[in-house]
């Protein structure tokens, strides 16, 4: 299967929470999108492994993405070498993206910084064809190098390079958050607090796609950072 979009997260969550929105207008438009989580959050304080697969399952029907899956990395401790890159190069060439969207490139937890490295260097090199990789039948993968690689935002205030109008898809982005139920706010809730279980918390994922809205003159925004600068074909084609 041929993916026109390919969302990594380190995190289970990661994706829903950093551009939620944006994967399901971009279904709703007809594209094929995929989410990788790198690892199971297994370190997390609230939730299991187990609560968090089905929370990811429910994220993802919600969304509508045609493929989930999970490269059970070590969470907290994975690292950026070749071991873990031919995995993610693995994965880039056997959907073969345009686009490939990851982690925030600086953020409060560790492993976001080091998805989000990770998952660049691997699709620049994922373009080389000395590079031998094999599907699950043993045959040569094609060398494939993505378009672009975007950046979505997380927990620090990034400025973004452009933002995405999700005005009609809000209420997707939320319920694919919320699916996370172990994770995220709720009065009823016997877990430790995090950083994210508040109430603050989430309202905050709101607020700030209406921040973004706001200075865009629509209602909802997400915003990217980019890692080359953006063509436009013609002035009129920026909103």
């Amino acid at each position: 299967m041929k993916l026109d979009i390919l969302i990594f997260g380190a995190h289970p969550d990661d994706a829903e929470l950093g551009s939620g929105g944006t994967i399901a207008k971009e279904v709703a438009n007809g594209k094929k999108v995929g989410i990788i989580d790198l690892t199971q959050g297994e370190l997390g304080t609230r939730g299991t492994v187990e609560t968090r697969y089905n929370e990811a399952r429910d994220a993802a029907n919600i969304l509508g993405v045609s493929v989930r899956e999970n490269l059970k990395f070590a969470d907290g401790f994975f690292v950026n070498d070749k071991a873990h890159q031919l995995r993610i190069i693995e994965k880039i060439r056997q959907y073969k993206p345009d686009v490939v969207i990851c982690n925030a490139i600086d953020d409060r937890h560790i492993d976001h910084g080091k998805g989000s490295k990770l998952v660049s260097d691997a699709c620049f090199l994922s373009g080389l064809m000395k590079i031998e990789t094999y599907n699950d039948g043993n045959e040569p993968q094609q060398a494939h190098r993505p378009k672009v690689v975007y950046h979505y935002i997380q927990w620090k205030n990034i400025e973004p390079d452009f933002v995405v109008d999700i005005s009609e898809f809000i209420d997707a982005k939320m319920a694919s958050v919320l699916a996370y139920k172990t994770q995220f706010y709720s009065a009823d809730s016997k877990e430790p607090e995090t950083p994210i279980s508040s109430q603050n918390f989430t309202d905050s994922v709101k607020y700030r796609a209406r921040d973004l809205g706001r200075l865009v003159g629509v209602e909802y925004a997400e915003g990217f950072t980019v890692e080359r600068y953006i063509a436009v074909d013609s002035l009129l084609d920026i909103k």
